[in-house]
């Protein structure tokens, strides 16, 4: 039988049954990766012999009468994650020598569930793209087809799981990391509450390994089914042992629903600040379909809705005022005299931009208040409605863009070419508040080309968007499988 495209739930029962070993398991997505991940290159730092050791100790726990949450199941990890013994890079040729002693706290809850990694997965330097390629590990091409990005900055982790190289992956998300590359390659993803999941050791190289409270970025899980990251999630969940884990617990609400005629629905297929794509469109319209034939209540528009033009500018000025925090006193003041020069009239994003990268600190706090204000108005959105359904990105998965300098990039739109970096509203609308939000596949392009959807859902309600998810595989399908021998869109 082939194992390599079944779901993690579906791997776990079958070696409860003792179908198969987890040795098994093991070694057909070795062999997967060996003679399929030449084309894809997701996988930058396998950790084969590892991975067969910590097979043959699942199987021998198993044995022994132990049953974990994912006792035997091979998965990947994102290269950003710090794994004992494997270099962290995240893409940099400068850190290629360096290795963690000790793993991240999100590693270290996978090994501690019987999980079996095989290895580490691949990202854009400093993580700091929307594509997957770095001059330490190349390219990570879309499995779908190979001229086309598989997203980032999780990317190699989706290309992973849609060519069949384990069963699961750990990502990180801070502008669609999760989500844009789920979207791109056909798969599922979950980008967290904000806080949900502790990030400890999901650092930089050579930064200290430190507890600290996160903005806007998160860790999550990546998988083939919504099932599987309810999974991993329940794996992932729970805050840092030496913080607030010392005296708190997680226990997140159950769903809000069970039904999906029971769910109230907002559909948005249209932001203000850039137009959606026809494929995209037709992905979310199917999505809509499913929902109004299960006899969800649903609407187009709402005036409890936060406005998404002031979302899509305090989102950029939170994002982009924290990406200088480390560059050169030099640099810096080459940024300060370029944002002197804008026309105060400029209400661009890419102005946004440029005046967000030299924020004062008194800046900063008046953008997190207008943030406060909107999480404030989605809770009485939620109120009201219990999920959004609307775009990841504009389009699917665009063709290799390595041009180095991000400005001179364009997204093509049916068309028409907009700045690169204005793609990024749709993953802000539930970033910057800090709302829950699972990518689910939606379909196809008429290219082939996979198309996604997020659903968001009410902070700390992580369940409910998973679950409508889960209503949603069930109703227009989910993950269609692999594609074969690189030919896009073709299928195992």
């Amino acid at each position: 039988m082939e194992w390599n495209l079944l779901t993690a739930e579906e791997l776990a029962a079958a070696l409860r049954a003792g179908e198969v070993s987890s040795a098994e398991l093991t070694d057909e997505a070795i062999a997967r990766i060996e003679r399929d991940d030449k084309a894809i290159n997701a996988i930058c730092v396998p950790d084969f012999d590892r991975a067969r050791a910590a097979a043959r100790d699942a199987d021998q726990a198993r044995a022994r009468g132990e049953d974990r949450p994912l006792l035997g199941i091979p998965v990947t990890v994102k290269e950003s994650y710090n794994v004992s013994g494997l270099p962290t890079t995240w893409g940099m040729p400068a850190h290629r020598t360096y290795v963690p002693a000790e793993d991240a706290v999100q590693v270290s809850r996978l090994k501690a569930a019987g999980a079996v990694v095989l290895g580490k997965t691949n990202v854009p330097m400093g993580l700091q793209d929307i594509q997957s390629f770095n001059e330490l590990y190349g390219t990570t091409n879309n499995p779908w087809d190979h001229g086309r990005t598989s997203g980032g900055s999780s990317g190699g982790s989706a290309a992973a799981l849609a060519s069949g190289f384990g069963a699961l992956s750990i990502g990180s998300d801070l502008a669609g990391s999760l989500r844009t590359p789920a979207h791109f390659c056909g798969v599922y993803a979950h980008k967290p509450t904000l806080g949900l999941a502790a990030a400890r050791g999901m650092v930089p190289p050579l930064a200290p390994v430190l507890p600290v409270d996160l903005d806007l970025a998160v860790v999550g899980p990546m998988a083939r089914s919504a099932r599987d990251l309810t999974l991993l999630l329940d794996v992932m969940a729970g805050p840092d042992p030496l913080t607030l884990g010392v005296a708190h617990d997680v226990a997140l609400p159950p769903a809000r629903h069970e039904r999906l005629c029971d769910f109230r629905v907002l559909v948005l297929d249209q932001h203000p600040l850039i137009p959606t794509g026809s494929a995209v469109r037709a992905g979310v319209q199917r999505v809509a379909d499913a929902l109004v034939d299960g006899g969800a209540r649903v609407e187009r528009h709402s005036p409890l809705l936060p406005d998404l033009t002031e979302a899509a500018v305090i989102y950029t000025q939170l994002l982009f005022s924290s990406s200088v925090a480390h560059f050169p006193v030099e640099a810096y003041e080459q940024l300060r005299a370029r944002a002197a020069l804008l026309s105060a009239d400029d209400r661009s994003l890419d102005a946004a931009r440029l005046r967000a990268m030299v924020f004062s600190h008194r800046d900063w706090i008046e953008a997190n208040h207008r943030r406060e204000l909107h999480r404030h108005g989605w809770r009485q959105f939620f109120a009201e409605f219990d999920a959004v359904v609307c775009p990841v990105t504009p389009t699917p998965a665009f063709p290799h863009d390595h041009n180095p300098d991000p400005r001179e990039r364009r997204i093509d739109i049916d068309g028409v070419e907009y700045p690169y970096f204005d793609q990024l509203v749709w993953a802000g609308v539930p970033t910057m508040p800090g709302l829950p939000a699972t990518a689910v596949p939606a379909g196809r392009s008429p290219e082939g080309l996979p198309v996604g959807v997020q659903l968001i859902g009410p902070m700390y309600e992580d369940r409910t968007p998973l679950q409508l998810a889960e209503l949603l595989e069930r109703k227009i399908g989910g993950f269609v499988g692999a594609p074969s021998d690189g030919a896009p869109g073709s299928a195992v």
